[in-house]
């Protein structure tokens, strides 16, 4: 869709059967704010509303009749986001809640063919995050999911317990704390079953429909990598949660674009073609980075999708490969809330 416009320039609009097609009243449909149905007397295909959803534009009725299958129905008329005042800032949260409903809408209209198979490949030295990150894994939906985890330095006995509660498959490898990073993962990635490979981090958020959210947007948009925008953060020294809609440059940071930056925490994309990229650069830090580099000098194609699903934590700096000071994140920001404030679309409740 060339970039989902977070902040729209215009209010809403009417989208109408028309000569034997769905028509806006405004063809500039990126501009507005959403559209407007209004059903005609008669039962007709629904292809043209479903094309509308699933490049992002926000639609919204009243009603649904009859001949509408229900989980669109039911997003279609679910108008909270429509009670939100924008303020036509960045901080805005109506634009926030706009954005939750365009992407319940895309999942609405682009259901997953099948379940497709997928291994989460999580290196870890923290085995105290092990317990709330398989959780994660285990509550993801649409998909079958293993797990191989990278015991980086860590014995599999501190985890154990963890692993013998997941209702998922689970396989480990264990390597020294000498290893680099990028070789835990791709000794993790050797033990890998299935069809996609999805990097995951044990310190950060993921709402349940994370994985498949990523296997919709590489099916729709035939990427060879996808990940999100990493826009939600919580600082934990300062329980402040913020909202970076930017780079450090002053640059949007957009989402539903075609990128060579992609969260690294939210990395998937083909086994295969991991494979033919030559898996992860086997370095300690900057792993993620030159993946992306490696994957784009290889031909591959990466799109970035939204982020409303992912929410990353930031601890003390030396806790984490990607070290920089809470104040860069303040500095970026475009929003602010005091507390754990994450996306609707991650389900959980907020502190």
């Amino acid at each position: 869709m060339g970039g989902f416009v977070r902040t729209p320039e215009k209010g809403m609009a009417e989208v109408r059967w028309t000569g034997g097609v769905w028509r806006p009243s405004d063809e500039d449909v990126r501009t507005l704010r959403g559209l407007e149905i209004e059903w005609p007397e008669a039962r007709v295909p629904l292809d043209g509303l479903a094309r509308l959803a699933a490049s992002g534009v926000p639609l919204s009725a009243q009603h649904a009749p009859s001949w509408v299958p229900a989980g669109l129905a039911a997003v279609l008329t679910d108008r909270a986001w429509l009670e939100c005042v924008p303020d036509g800032t960045a901080r805005c949260v109506a634009d926030l809640r706009r954005e939750e409903h365009s992407v319940r809408l895309r999942r609405a209209v682009l259901p997953l063919p099948s379940r497709p198979s997928i291994s989460i490949v999580m290196s870890t030295m923290r085995p105290w995050l092990v317990t709330s990150a398989l959780e994660q894994m285990a509550a993801q939906r649409h998909v079958e999911a293993e797990i191989v985890l990278g015991l980086h330095g860590v014995p599999f006995e501190s985890v154990r317990q963890a692993v013998e509660r997941c209702p998922l498959p689970v396989s480990w490898i264990e390597a020294d704390q000498e290893t680099p990073f990028g070789e835990v993962l791709n000794q993790a990635v050797a033990r890998a079953a299935g069809t996609y490979v999805a990097k995951w981090d044990d310190d950060d958020w993921y709402g349940a429909e994370h994985l498949a959210d990523l296997l919709r947007a590489m099916d729709a948009n035939g990427a060879d990598v996808v990940g999100t925008t990493g826009e939600f953060f919580y600082l934990e020294p300062l329980d402040v949660t913020v909202r970076r809609t930017r780079f450090a440059s002053g640059a949007d940071y957009p989402s539903e674009v075609w990128s060579d930056h992609v969260a690294g925490g939210t990395i998937c994309l083909a086994a295969e073609r991991l494979r033919e990229i030559g898996g992860f650069p086997a370095l300690p830090r900057a792993v993620d980075k030159q993946f992306l580099a490696a994957a784009t000098g290889a031909g591959a194609r990466i799109y970035r999708t939204h982020g409303l699903g992912y929410m990353l934590r930031r601890a003390s700096g030396t806790r984490h490969t990607w070290q920089l000071p809470l104040a860069h994140f303040l500095r970026v920001q475009t929003s602010q809330w005091h507390g754990f404030r994450p996306s609707t679309l991650m389900e959980r409740s907020c502190a």
